[in-house]
């Protein structure tokens, strides 16, 4: 497989966008993505909102890459499957998105991805995995009490999750008149 890291958290990041402190949202004050609390407990200190609005994508790849990109073996999964994933993991858990993952290849769901679901995945449909990632995902998002305000939102990310990553599955356009000698 080739690590997609950087693609996939500019891809989240973009989805995830900037600061916000919605009281509706029970995740807090956050930014690119990162609430104060998970960001206090990455870099062991507590911070203030003038340095959560300071956070930079620099600043929180790392945070992304070990607690997020690393828990669902990112750089082993099939691009597209990764993405799909990765985006899962970051706004519902990584265990969360690991049993989704394994449901899509019929491996048992203990949401912690092993040697038995990576060759599940690796003999899977990337295409059907990442349908059923997304549909899994919004099956878990409509069950939440907050869809009703953030519901909208949720689905539409959910839906350009799912187009990018089956794109990811596509060969790169050959560009007329290219390899032909």
């Amino acid at each position: 497989m080739m690590a997609n890291f950087d693609k996939v958290l500019t891809l989240v990041l973009k989805e995830e966008g900037g600061f916000s402190n919605d009281p509706r949202d029970p995740g807090g004050m956050t930014n690119l993505g990162v609430t104060k609390r998970v960001w206090e407990a990455f870099i062991g200190r507590d911070v203030d909102e003038a340095a959560m609005r300071a956070l930079t994508p620099a600043a929180v790849a790392p945070l992304y890459r070990k607690s997020y990109w690393n828990r669902i073996h990112g750089d082993d999964l099939p691009l597209g499957v990764d993405y799909a994933v990765m985006d899962f993991a970051v706004n519902s858990g990584t265990s969360r998105a690991a049993m989704a993952l394994q449901r899509s290849c019929g491996v048992e769901d203990d949401g912690a991805i092993g040697t038995q679901t990576m060759q599940a995945v690796n003999s899977a449909d990337p295409i059907a995995v990442i349908g059923s990632v997304c549909d899994q995902r919004l099956a878990f998002l409509r069950s939440l009490p907050s869809f009703d305000t953030f519901g909208r939102g949720w689905t539409a990310r959910v839906q350009r999750v799912q187009i990018a990553s089956e794109q990811m599955q596509q060969p790169p356009d050959v560009g007329v008149g290219e390899g032909q000698g």
